[in-house]
């Protein structure tokens, strides 16, 4: 069963059910944070998908978007140690392969820009998932299930 009750109704997703048959993940800025700092409440999600990533029964795909996106607060706050973390989860992380923003790329975002009025960042994001052939977008942005091009898993929506 892919989802199962909990309390109050709200309905959570099975990770092993959601991740069943996928050979190949998209990781939006999210979850990479969660996991790179520990976030309280969304670590054990996070820690689930990168458990399997590091144990090779996934490939994770990342961007120069991602990287970007999670080297603001670190350079904000002067931590080379957490920019250096986060560069090296996203670029250099075991099965983890780092797609570059090209025409084709380019392409595609503005039209997910157009068809689904995504901010860029999201569309590029979502186009480079699409280009790697992704199975599946992990974020935790519930405005990105609207995109029907990729299915999104939100990690809000995941049972830990």
């Amino acid at each position: 069963m892919l989802y199962e009750r909990v309390q109050g109704g709200a309905k959570k997703m099975n990770l092993d059910d959601a991740l069943q048959n996928v050979t190949r993940l998209f990781l939006d800025t999210a979850p990479i944070i969660y996991y790179v700092e520990h976030n309280p409440q969304f670590f054990a999600s996070s820690e689930l998908i990168f458990d399997r990533i590091e144990n090779g029964q996934v490939t994770a795909v990342t961007s120069p978007i991602t990287l970007a996106e999670c080297l603001i607060f670190p350079y904000r706050a002067s931590d080379t140690i957490l920019a250096k973390a986060f560069t090296n989860r996203i670029v250099h992380g075991v099965n983890t392969l780092f797609m570059p923003v090209d025409e084709v790329v380019a392409d595609k975002a503005a039209r997910f820009r157009a068809q689904y009025n995504l901010a860029l960042a999201d569309a590029l994001q979502i186009a480079v998932a699409i280009a790697a052939s992704c199975d599946v977008f992990v974020t935790n942005d519930l405005q990105l299930k609207r995109v029907t091009d990729l299915r999104v898993l939100v990690l809000s929506e995941i049972d830990v």
